[in-house]
């Protein structure tokens, strides 16, 4: 017979999810506008409560895809928060995520739906409750990740060139990198198949296109070695 542990205090269990996104020059949150209490009208992190009979993982992914349309994006847990009063509403305890997604593959009704926008974080409002420190933690996460392993390719469309591939990294350390340097170690990592094609978009000189190697990307993630061993320096300052 299943039998129930003697303990009469409740306490809520919520997901958060701090969605990261690029748009081609700067790194972005994708961030709701509350239309409901508590704290109506103002700007706070996609979250929800966990269901009964759902793992952590599956709450986190049907978060995501509520507010993107999005499924099977980089979705990675990042960290607990639990003090006392951080809800003032009822004693709450937030399990963290993060993900990384492409913005054109969203699902522009599903953000309308939610009052969601996409800001810089060099924009970003003030938010509600702990969302601020969860977003600050999300970011040195994010920096710490992107140099062991190349995780940044998930915010990049199927087609890329290499000086986009370049601004999304100086957008994620807000740091200018040199060219020639970065072009030249992005190359060796032989993580890049080109596509034959030129960026036609390009104002300037066309840009040879490329596409991930997807079975070389799979070999980065579980390796031990730093993906980018100059920005690892810039995470650990």
């Amino acid at each position: 017979m299943k039998s129930a542990y003697q303990h009469n205090t409740r306490i809520l269990v919520a997901l958060d999810c701090i969605i990261f996104g690029f748009d081609g020059e700067t790194l972005k949150l994708l961030l709701i506008k509350r239309n409901f209490e508590p704290q109506f009208g103002n700007w706070s992190l996609m979250g929800g409560f966990l269901n009964e009979g759902e793992d952590l993982e599956e709450a986190a992914d049907r978060i995501l895809y509520n507010l993107t349309g999005l499924h099977n994006n980089y979705l990675e847990q990042l960290q607990t928060f639990g003090t006392v009063h951080r809800d003032p509403v009822e004693r709450t305890i937030s399990v963290v995520y993060y993900s990384l997604v492409n913005i054109a593959d969203q699902d522009v009704t599903a953000i309308q739906a939610h009052n969601a926008s996409w800001i810089s974080l060099e924009n970003k409002p003030p938010l509600i409750f702990d969302h601020d420190q969860m977003v600050k933690v999300a970011l040195q996460r994010l920096r710490y990740k992107a140099a062991l392993h190349p995780i940044g390719f998930e915010l990049l469309p199927q087609k890329f060139t290499v000086p986009q591939l370049q601004k999304l990294y100086e957008a994620i350390y807000d740091t200018q990198l040199d060219r020639r340097n970065f072009s030249r170690k992005i190359m060796a990592t032989d993580l890049l198949l080109s596509t034959g094609e030129k960026d036609t978009n390009s104002v300037t000189k066309k840009a040879q296109l490329y596409s991930l190697n997807t079975e070389k990307y799979q070999k980065y993630l579980a390796g031990y070695y730093t993906f980018l061993p100059e920005l690892a320096e810039l995470t650990a300052r």
